[in-house]
């Protein structure tokens, strides 16, 4: 298959003079010169970029997006701690089946923003009483089917779930994440890296929740994990997280990590807000991943990632989408540089300093895509001869992107595009958007509408 945007971002540079070349194994082949003999697709009016990688997702919390937007009857305040208790009404009763229908409405939305591979941050395992399903995996493998039949590739990340938090009672609304021991968790990672491993487009890591959620003992065990593990955990994102592990170990949230020897290239801090000068610096000497997701740490009062101090230590940035309060990687590109500015008072933070055009709006997709890559173990993010064909296009006549200079091309799908700019979705070569449509978004409307009116009736 030889493919003709106007446009193409070969090997991070922007190309208007190349065809994109695919196997019928959906590899890449190459990117010969337009005019090449072969039967060619032409994408006109198109530029066709690197799919987007969504390294942090909750697939059913799209359910509650909008839903817990005021504060509530006799509260002072809302934040994070009370919008949990909210999110626990839809995850305490979610059937099996309602789960499926959940991840797949998420998942069309997301292939139709551009993203091809999505990491699911996995935590419901249980019947709602905590009894496991005679299937131990069920509710997991409901996920993956959900994005296999979306077309997506998925990073199945199954979460370990010890407690409430430290010295804290037992919460019966977390009866669905909770594993009696970390062996639990250890054989599920196991089957369900058997159960999926003939499948390219299925991948499994594990996730310790959190530091006040999983015991040191716990983090022990999974730091003998194999190195070919993408190893995912929520850290920092929560000032009372970091009084709270302070309180039971001595060590804030990073530096425990250090001295159980967690930290290390496969290794991904979600969120990573609440840091210290010397936590940023074990997270670059590390080489580990911090996955922001901005839209999220927004609508929750989380804080903000300190993602130049992060990358001028040596670590590496991932995005998410997290809470789903929104389904749009580009816009969290935005918003993470866009939240530094009013903090720091200046414009353009994470620009590489290269005086290019277009030097930050790269520097920020290559996050989006390789960076994400990178922190699920995945060789996609990138065009180039022998990587996955995982793409998506950009309708430059689109009233969001029209007149945009064509050396300020990059900048303008980054800062400007619009979702719905988006038009044609590939993974391994395969279309599974076509004109900005996906062959299942009615019948995964019609799914999730049922499931949101049993959840709020």
């Amino acid at each position: 298959m030889l493919l003709e945007p106007d446009h193409l971002l070969w090997e991070d540079t922007l190309r208007d003079d190349l065809l994109l070349e695919v196997g019928e194994d959906g590899v890449i082949l190459g990117a010969p010169r337009k005019g090449t003999a072969g039967e060619v697709r032409r994408l006109p009016g198109r530029v066709l970029l690197p799919g987007l990688v969504n390294a942090h997702s909750h697939a059913f919390q799209r359910l509650i997006r909008g839903c817990t937007e005021y504060v509530a009857a006799g509260a002072l305040a809302d934040d994070f701690w009370s919008w949990r208790e909210l999110m626990y009404r839809a995850a305490e009763t979610l059937t099996p089946e309602e789960v499926h229908a959940s991840a797949r409405q998420v998942f069309v939305e997301m292939a139709r923003a551009g993203i091809t591979t999505v990491g699911e941050f996995h935590y419901l395992h249980h019947q709602p009483d905590g009894t496991p399903y005679g299937e131990p995996n069920l509710l997991s493998a409901q996920v993956v089917r959900a994005a296999r039949e979306v077309g997506l590739r998925v990073v199945l990340l199954r979460v370990a779930y010890a407690r409430a938090g430290y010295q804290k009672p037992a919460n019966p609304r977390q009866r669905r994440f909770i594993d009696p021991g970390p062996d639990v968790a250890l054989e599920a990672l196991a089957a369900l890296r058997s159960e999926f491993q003939g499948d390219a487009a299925v991948s499994v890591g594990l996730a310790p929740h959190s530091v006040r959620a999983v015991p040191a003992e716990w983090l022990q065990q999974f730091a003998r994990l194999p190195a070919d593990v993408p190893v995912h955990m929520h850290v920092a994102e929560q000032p009372a997280e970091i009084v709270a592990c302070t309180a039971e170990h001595g060590l804030r949230p990073v530096e425990l990590l250090q001295q159980l020897e967690l930290l290390r290239p496969q290794f991904t801090a979600v969120h990573g807000i609440h840091l210290s000068a010397d936590e940023i610096e074990a997270l670059g000497r590390a080489r580990a991943t911090v996955c922001a997701c901005p839209s999220t740490e927004r609508n929750l009062g989380d804080g903000v990632v300190p993602a130049d101090a992060l990358l001028r230590a040596g670590a590496h940035l991932a995005l998410g989408s997290d809470s789903q309060a929104h389904v749009d990687l580009l816009m969290e590109l935005r918003q993470l540089d866009g939240h530094l500015r009013l903090l720091r008072l200046r414009r353009a933070v994470l620009d590489p300093g290269l005086g290019q055009p277009s030097g930050l709006a790269l520097r920020l997709l290559q996050l989006a895509t390789a960076g994400g890559a990178r922190s699920l173990g995945l060789p996609v993010g990138r065009l180039a001869v022998g990587a996955p064909a995982d793409f998506f296009t950009v309708d430059l006549d689109h009233p969001s992107l029209v007149g945009v200079p064509p050396d300020r091309l990059l900048s303008g799908v980054v800062f400007a595009a619009e979702r719905q700019a988006v038009r044609e979705v590939a993974v391994a070569g395969r279309f599974i958007v076509e004109e900005g449509q996906h062959a299942l978004q009615e019948a995964a409307v019609q799914g999730f509408r049922t499931v949101a009116r049993r959840v709020f009736s």
